[in-house]
């Protein structure tokens, strides 16, 4: 049997020179580094460099940039991104992600569960036992009829302020403060625009403080602290939030277990909310950003945290092979 060899992160190709330029040292080129101190080569894809020939039924043949790769040797990370720029890549990428599993391939992130981490009502609809209580959320799209109101019927419980953001994206982008319903209908006219789903909740309040706990193999490796710049709705590091890297808090640590029973997946990350009282259950993150630590200049966690990752993922393909094998 080939040992794996190779880990492929299937990510749209839309990113600006400028975001690329920022994103590869803050983590893309240390995920690399990380990977190759494991053997292991590291490479980001877009879905068209992966070409599948399945002319012979059963034997399907798949090259990644015309190289070609095998179950055996290489895994895909295929986590769902929905960012606006991305859109028109969102059917390519669970097309692939489908033909991926069908030919076999480890995938560490199912594509059945990326409905479900992707939208964040759907997130907390299926993970609605969690120990720690889901923030109440209420969902309404914004197509064209959206100047009639309808969705209003719904939002007979909701109070004010409240945040509103996008069912699907990330980074913290889109995220707004609605004072009142007139707030909220300018929003959704706007979303409407981009024919985006919304989100809405109760703001808990100005300095809530966001933590991700990064879970690996089912255990709360390390959290990230995130606190919200002095007047802003969202703590993420793009809108000017700062990062913290503290003990994982005892609650949210025990509460882990719970994460793991519903999706027992080598890797993911929780958010949840903190609103100076009690903690609240936001997201689910299948890849979360592994950020660094600013304050320490060899990025020891971002390291460590990486390197978990990537070992669990390889544990985990060792595994998904065996017992292929068995069947």
């Amino acid at each position: 049997m080939t040992s794996l060899r190779r880990m492929c992160w299937i990510f749209p190709d839309r990113e600006s020179t400028r975001a690329t330029a920022m994103w590869h040292p803050f983590f893309w080129d240390l995920y690399e580094d990380v990977a190759a101190e494991l053997g292991l080569r590291w490479t980001r894809n877009s879905p068209d460099s992966v070409t599948v020939d399945a002319l012979e039924p059963g034997k399907p043949r798949v090259f990644v940039d015309g190289e070609p790769v095998t179950p055996e040797d290489t895994l895909f990370i295929t986590a769902l991104y929905s960012l606006p720029y991305q859109s028109m890549d969102v059917f390519n990428q669970y097309a692939l992600y489908a033909v991926l599993e069908q030919a076999g391939f480890y995938l560490p992130f199912p594509p059945s569960l990326s409905p479900m981490a992707n939208d964040k009502l759907a997130t907390i609809l299926c993970l609605r036992d969690s120990p720690v209580p889901p923030i109440p959320t209420l969902r309404l799209g914004t197509g064209p009829d959206i100047g009639k109101h309808l969705y209003e019927a719904a939002l007979g419980n909701l109070t004010y302020p409240a945040l509103v953001k996008p069912a699907g994206w990330c980074g913290g982008g889109g995220v707004n403060l609605a004072r009142d319903s007139e707030e909220l209908r300018g929003l959704a006219s706007l979303a409407q625009g981009g024919d985006t789903t919304l989100v809405v909740q109760p703001y808990l309040g100005d300095g809530t403080v966001d933590y991700r706990v990064y879970v690996v193999d089912g255990v709360p490796y390390a959290v990230m602290k995130r606190i919200p710049e002095p007047g802003s709705p969202v703590a993420n590091a793009s809108r000017g939030g700062t990062m913290e890297f503290p003990p994982v808090p005892p609650e949210l640590a025990a509460a882990t277990a719970y994460f793991y029973e519903r999706l027992p997946i080598p890797f993911f990350c929780v958010d949840f909310l903190y609103d100076g009282e009690r903690y609240w259950f936001s997201e689910l993150e299948p890849d979360g950003v592994i950020a660094p630590d600013l304050g320490d200049p060899a990025r020891t966690l971002q390291r460590d945290v990486t390197r978990a990752r990537w070992t669990a993922y390889r544990d985990g393909h060792a595994r998904f092979l065996n017992e292929s094998e068995s069947w």
